[in-house]
């Protein structure tokens, strides 16, 4: 049996939840109410599109096709991490896209043959849609990383140069920063893997559950979805910031003072 179908009176009637923020913003005159709107217009837009989109995928279900849309995936969550982290995009762009191409498409391939044992590695039911998953989860992890170790590298931009006085290399000199970078990252994750099942049920569980499959078998998907999406997250968190040196470091081993936006 699939899961209780929601119409779009149904639908609507969730939507008047929203008076309850909308009244606080103005009440409280937070100034998000418009902010509000404008989000939730367009996640409707966007996931009533993709729902079409993602429908027509499944009938056609290309591998071609599959992959040229996993490349479009990688190219806005790289746009997605660069903007969130207030970087420069032509210093971070390529490292950032090569980072998450080589570990969301190594990710998703190994789990598709160890995991789901499967046949057809391309089809867009699992390809397309576990592959989001995984990179939309550890797209914050990436955020965090990322941001994390170029602000903490320039704030102790000191002691990184009395480092390479000394006669480190600008790898042996930004380790403490890497490891802070990395660290800051997998937090969130790991707090979350320890709180689950006990504080919350996760939404993949849930919607599996939901659609008819029994909880051993939704249990089974969460652990190995999340163990995949924490390492995913230290993947790429790592490449991203071992391939952005070569970019944002100068000759001299000095950080480059285009690095931020901001």
């Amino acid at each position: 049996m699939g899961p209780q179908d929601i119409s779009l009176l149904s639908l609507g009637l969730c939507l008047l939840l929203l008076a309850i923020p909308l009244g606080l913003s103005r009440y409280l005159r937070l100034g998000i109410a418009r902010s509000i709107l404008l989000s939730v217009t367009r996640m409707g837009v966007q996931l009533f599109l993709m729902g079409i989109y993602l429908t027509w995928l499944f009938q056609l279900d290309n591998p071609l096709v599959n992959i040229a849309w996993m490349l479009v995936m990688v190219t806005a969550a790289a746009f997605t991490v660069i903007k969130n982290s207030d970087l420069n995009r032509k210093l971070f762009l390529l490292p950032v896209f090569a980072s998450l191409l080589l570990s969301v498409t190594g990710m998703i391939t190994y789990f598709n043959i160890a995991v789901l044992n499967l046949q057809e590695l391309f089809s867009a039911k699992y390809f397309l849609v576990i592959g989001g998953m995984l990179m939309g989860n550890s797209l914050r992890g990436n955020i965090i990383g990322l941001s994390g170790f170029y602000r903490e590298l320039k704030q102790n931009r000191d002691r990184y140069l009395y480092s390479l006085a000394a006669g480190a290399t600008v790898f042996e000199a930004a380790l403490p920063y890497i490891r802070h970078g990395l660290s800051a990252a997998l937090r969130p994750t790991i707090g979350t893997m320890a709180t689950m099942g006990l504080v919350f049920l996760p939404g993949m569980m849930t919607g599996q559950i939901l659609g008819g499959s029994s909880p051993l078998t939704a249990i089974r998907y969460q652990i190995a979805i999340m163990i995949t999406i924490f390492t995913l997250a230290g993947i790429t968190v790592t490449l991203s910031i071992l391939f952005s040196i070569r970019s944002s470091f100068d000759e001299f081993g000095m950080l480059k003072k285009d690095l931020f936006i901001s």
